[in-house]
């Protein structure tokens, strides 16, 4: 058990590369959420951090990394590539099971935009070890041959004007066949831009991961 708040930025070395990422610890914390980002996108997004912080703030780790070094991420076409952010999560994934901090903390993702693909592929990759997923306006319909495959209970949240990411959500939400949940939020559009929208992102987030994070 943890008996004090850790708050790192950490170097994740992988196998031919080092990932940079900021890894927060509550006290006795519940669970761990791993962000997979979107496309063009890092460990300082803005909404982000935001939600992990009132994750934070309910007991629960976060690990913001970057899926891609630097040099990767000026490359277009690598920001698409989800077989490698995929393969990226699931290296990080294991990095953090053997990790001090983070040993034995059930884990969840949440994914952004292109993100949500990653994060939906590594569930699938793992089964059982992942516990929860929560996409926010994603692409999961970028995973939909490994969603079947898919264990972790599955939040989609989509903004109610983003028509298009709506139906692929509703097409990916028909091939999940774990515990799932499409929510559109009213008035949001994909970036959730809106007064109080990533607020509602953040709180039914929280809400998710900790009633399925915690191991049963």
């Amino acid at each position: 058990m943890l008996i004090k708040e850790i708050h790192n930025t950490i170097s994740i070395p992988l196998k031919n590369v080092v990932l940079k990422g900021v890894l927060h610890v509550p006290k006795n914390a519940k669970g761990l959420v791993l962000f997979s980002h979107g496309s063009g996108s890092s460990r300082l997004s803005p909404r982000n951090n935001y939600v992990a912080n009132v994750l934070q703030q309910n007991n629960l780790a976060t690990l913001l990394f970057d899926l891609l070094t630097e040099k990767e991420d000026e490359i277009y076409e690598t920001r698409f590539n989800i077989d490698l952010l995929t393969q990226r999560l699931i290296a990080v994934t294991q990095w953090v099971q053997e990790h001090m901090e983070t040993k034995g903390l059930p884990i969840g993702y949440f994914g952004a935009s292109t993100g949500a693909a990653s994060a939906l592929r590594a569930a699938a990759h793992f089964g059982k070890e992942i516990k929860a997923v929560v996409s926010r306006g994603g692409r999961p319909d970028l995973a939909l041959s490994e969603l079947h495959k898919v264990n972790a209970a599955t939040l989609l949240l989509v903004g109610g004007l983003d028509d298009v990411v709506i139906t692929l959500n509703q097409k990916a939400y028909n091939n999940l066949q774990c515990e799932r949940k499409l929510e559109i939020i009213p008035g949001a559009s994909h970036l959730f831009e809106e007064k109080g929208k990533l607020e509602e992102v953040a709180r039914q987030s929280s809400a998710w991961f900790t009633k399925w994070l915690p191991s049963k």
